[in-house]
């Protein structure tokens, strides 16, 4: 297949100037790079469809070879025969794969580092949670420097090729018959030097910023899940691409539920008459009020489980359910008329016996033969 012209995969002119031509890279490196684009397999063909297209047009001698003899220039220029590659070539390939790879190799100018990921703590309420919500955060992050254009390079001048490492961004030491491969010491693996800084950034090609972003949550979520925003991460060093940002949900507590997964539960208090004598309560649930039917005796403690009024998740489309707990309350701050109308029902009560409290009764009894086998 034969090759695009190089000006074509930038998108510039073929009159563009040298600034041009790195923004132009720039701007397709960050869109086209493995790492921001993991499920699309044509994005790496792409990424070094410019990359090639840079090298050469980035180079004084290349481009002038190129806009003369065009592809065909290149090609006898390495000497390589029908292949196209001589020992320099086979070098350029080999230093490609494990540049991208490990950060060095033989790459020739500035290495290209992916930013760094940053996370979020996002604090919803259950009602949000569960419905889902669109919310706009702010996030401090790093961000590419807009004066320089990342280069960390002062307005008219770029950087220059490291004269330690020969823009390579490591150098090897010699330790008797070993060799070592280090960080280049003069440029910290950058493969460059900036002589004039930028003022805005001071060089570092980045720039504290705090960004405004507006966060989609499904719904469904739950504590301790993550959304993952690719890009908006921290800015790449030297053209290269955007960290992600993870953003973890925190579900605040609820006044009325506890959640498991799909299921809600709440506590419902009922009166000693409701308890004793049945009847129905309303119940809340996070879509409405519900009716309970409270069968007559019962105890304190008694789980009800109302089907299909809990909430569905990220995960499973199916509506949980809700518990209700009932808790029968204890009247309190009664009047003398209303105490002895309490003496009076109780007294009733113990003369009926275990008929009308048995578990009472049956309490008394396992109380009673405890006592007997330890005495």
């Amino acid at each position: 297949m034969a090759k695009r012209d190089y000006y074509e995969v930038l998108g510039v002119s073929r009159t563009a100037s040298a600034d041009e031509i790195k923004k132009a890279y720039r701007r397709l490196a960050m869109k086209h790079h493995p790492d921001r684009n993991k499920d699309d397999a044509s994005a790496e063909g792409k990424f070094k469809e410019a990359k090639e297209s840079y090298e050469v047009l980035s180079d004084t001698e290349k481009r002038a070879t190129y806009d003369r003899f065009g592809h065909d220039g290149l090609s006898s220029a390495r000497g390589g025969g029908a292949g196209g590659y001589g020992a320099e070539g086979f070098g350029d390939i080999f230093g490609d794969v494990f540049g991208d790879i490990f950060g060095g190799g033989r790459q020739r100018g500035s290495q290209v580092f992916r930013g760094a990921d940053l996370g979020y703590e996002l604090r919803l309420d259950l009602e949000k949670a569960v419905s889902g919500d669109s919310v706009t955060i702010d996030v401090p992050t790093q961000v590419s420097c807009e004066t320089c254009d990342g280069s960390g390079a002062k307005k008219g001048t770029e950087p220059v090729t490291c004269s330690t490492c020969g823009g390579v961004g490591q150098v090897r030491m010699q330790q008797g018959f070993f060799s070592i491969q280090q960080t280049c010491p003069a440029c910290k693996g950058a493969g460059t030097t900036i002589g004039d800084p930028c003022n805005d950034c001071h060089g570092r090609g980045r720039v504290r910023k705090t960004k405004t972003l507006s966060v989609k949550v499904p719904a469904g979520v739950d504590d301790g899940d993550r959304i993952r925003l690719s890009g908006e991460g921290e800015a790449g060093r030297n053209g290269g691409p955007p960290g992600d940002l993870y953003v973890e949900i925190r579900v605040n507590p609820h006044k009325l539920f506890t959640r498991d997964a799909a299921d809600l539960a709440c506590e419902v208090p009922i009166s000693i008459a409701t308890a004793t004598l049945g009847g129905e309560v309303e119940l809340p649930t996070l879509n409405g009020h519900v009716s309970l039917k409270v069968p007559a005796g019962t105890q304190s403690g008694k789980v009800f489980r109302l089907r299909g009024k809990g909430v569905s998740t990220v995960r499973d489309a199916r509506q949980g359910d809700l518990f209700a707990k009932v808790a029968v309350e204890t009247p309190v701050n009664l009047n003398s008329e209303q105490k002895d109308l309490l003496q009076q029902f109780e007294e009733s009560i113990q003369a009926g016996g275990e008929k009308h409290s048995p578990r009472a009764g049956g309490w008394l009894d396992t109380v009673k033969r405890f006592f007997d086998r330890i005495s």
